[in-house]
């Protein structure tokens, strides 16, 4: 490599980044044995038990070791108060700690996304990848996919909760839905899963674990990439620390970043690749003034309703019950069965706050526990479950700002959520629809106490404030290396970093608007069509 930068080890492509979208990338692209590839993670294997037991995301999330850690700026739409932002840690990224929900989002979500610039990612240019992703239990149709790394389960005995939240919702003449990654979003039912015979399958498991014997693959783990390597506007390399060392990666080709909507714009901007501005004040060397980086941030923010209940078998109970909580162990044992295989959803719900939506802005999700904020306090002493909703595609917009010019301490994260009169608007009518359920059978009579929010929340007013004080995120940040035409786009379509060759960006960050449902699926969809043009422009 004809530069000025002396390399300790050199590949023809270098992935910074493991995680959901850095796995399916170098899975993919070495699938060309001549092309080498060096894949670098800051977190180690994923080899703790409980990151591939479903319902073990409760105790990998607040585990530091599998967890960037991460919290907003207080928020001024909240009440000033910080929320805290889980971000993977480890092989698999996100995709190995989440609560492994399989929702790629509407339809029209992806056609908005040409609209806004996003050229060639409308909804018919992106299904065949969602499509080559999935091994889908119930086979393929024209919507679904079967033999890709993705295994999609059904949940096989949804709980109570669940069912009840499901019938009473189709008693209010909301249709039912069999499949949210299918034909239409609209309806109630029950969610899908990436998992495979109990077991969580995130991209390490289905995508590169298979192929890490390939001569070609090269995994480095406990790996930070600090800094981008230019030589002029070309990017040749990263530097990355190994236990206290730094040493640099030459990527001969090309240099991908997939470290997500947090790490990938800290490295740019700390590589002085940003807003210029605002990195010449931090006392950033600017190498490119790029404005957009860190900007666009959205996310989806969450409201909890929780509910005490007569009923036996919530996860709350059964947790707090030695004998009950052996049953539920065994059950996963002998079976891979029972809540242990279940992840943070049983059902979900997508409606329109209004009749007048042309699609649904509004998602719920119900579960067979309940707990009050982050994984900060456990569950509720009390046997209960809850349903939670939020707004599918929020106005509100914030970004990520680099806290020390080196971008090693955690960077200011502003979300600014309900910043904008509309999300007010959607997320009120959110909570009309969601008294409708409540008072709804079979779901009223599993209620013997609605805990939150409590008898004191009567009006809207009174609402709006238990938001400011109680809601959190539902942990789907993208948008801050978001990719299109205009000058405020940080990629172009094909997610090449705008004036800087041998550059590219992979992951959520570079999504134009955020998906109506969870993020995961539509991450993996980006990295499987990217890897599609880095092999095409490899050959060139």
């Amino acid at each position: 490599m004809a530069t000025g930068i002396t390399f300790d080890e050199e590949y023809d492509v270098v992935v910074a980044g493991g995680g959901s979208a850095g796995c399916v990338v170098a899975s993919r692209v070495t699938e060309d044995p001549s092309i080498s590839l060096c894949l670098l993670e800051a977190g180690g294997r994923d080899r703790n038990p409980w990151i591939h037991i479903p319902l073990g995301f409760g105790r990998i999330v607040p585990n530091p070791r599998y967890n960037w850690g991460y919290a907003t700026e207080p928020e001024p739409g909240l009440n000033g108060r910080s929320i805290v932002w889980p971000r993977g840690k480890v092989l698999g990224g996100s995709g190995s700690i989440n609560g492994l929900v399989f929702l790629r989002g509407a339809p029209t979500d992806f056609d908005e996304w040409e609209r806004l610039g996003a050229t060639g990612w409308s909804y018919r240019d992106v299904l065949p990848y969602f499509k080559r992703s999935e091994n889908n239990e119930d086979g393929a149709d024209e919507w679904r996919g079967q033999g890709g790394p993705m295994h999609i389960s059904s949940i096989r005995n949804p709980s109570k909760p669940a069912r009840a939240f499901v019938e009473a919702a189709t008693r209010l003449q909301i249709p039912r839905n069999d499949d949210f990654n299918g034909e239409r979003i609209e309806g109630v039912g029950f969610c899908q899963l990436n998992v495979r015979n109990g077991r969580r399958i995130s991209t390490a498991v289905g995508y590169l674990k298979p192929n890490l014997s390939r001569p070609n693959l090269h995994l480095k783990t406990g790996a930070r990439a600090t800094r981008i390597l230019l030589d002029g506007k070309r990017a040749v390399g990263v530097e990355i620390e190994v236990d206290g060392q730094r040493k640099r990666i030459g990527a001969r080709r090309e240099l991908i970043l997939s470290g997500g909507s947090i790490n990938s714009p800290v490295l740019l901007m700390a590589s002085g690749i940003g807003p210029g501005a605002e990195l010449a004040a931090m006392g950033v060397d600017v190498q490119h003034d790029l404005s957009g980086v860190g900007k666009e941030l959205q996310d989806h923010l969450l409201v909890r309703m929780v509910f005490k209940t007569k009923a036996k078998g919530t996860l709350n109970e059964v947790y707090r019950n030695p004998l009950q909580a052996l049953g539920m162990v065994i059950e996963y044992a002998t079976k891979r069965s029972g809540q242990l295989a279940v992840g943070a959803t049983e059902a979900t719900m997508f409606v329109k706050s209004r009749p007048s939506e042309p699609i649904p802005d509004i998602q719920f999700q119900c579960a067979n526990f309940s707990t009050e904020g982050a994984f900060k306090v456990g569950l509720h002493p009390f046997p209960g479950f809850m349903f939670n909703f939020c707004v599918c595609r929020p106005h509100s917009r914030g970004e990520i700002k680099l806290r020390d010019r080196d971008g090693r301490l955690p960077p200011r994260i502003h979300a600014n959520y309900m910043t904008h009169d509309e999300d007010w608007r959607m997320m009120v009518d959110g909570w009309r629809i969601a008294r409708q359920i409540v008072e709804t059978e079979p779901f009223k009579s599993l209620v013997s106490e609605q805990h939150l929010p409590g008898p004191e929340v009567r009006t809207d007013d009174d609402f709006k404030e238990y938001v400011r004080n109680n809601a959190s995120t539902v942990y789907h940040p993208c948008g801050t290396c978001r990719m299109g035409t205009d000058d405020r786009a940080v990629t172009t379509p094909d997610l090449k970093v705008r004036g800087i060759d041998g550059l590219r960006v992979v992951d959520a960050s570079v999504m134009p608007m955020v998906p109506s449902s969870n993020i995961h699926p539509a991450t993996i969809m980006v990295a499987e069509k990217a890897s599609d043009l880095i092999k095409r422009d490899l050959k060139r």
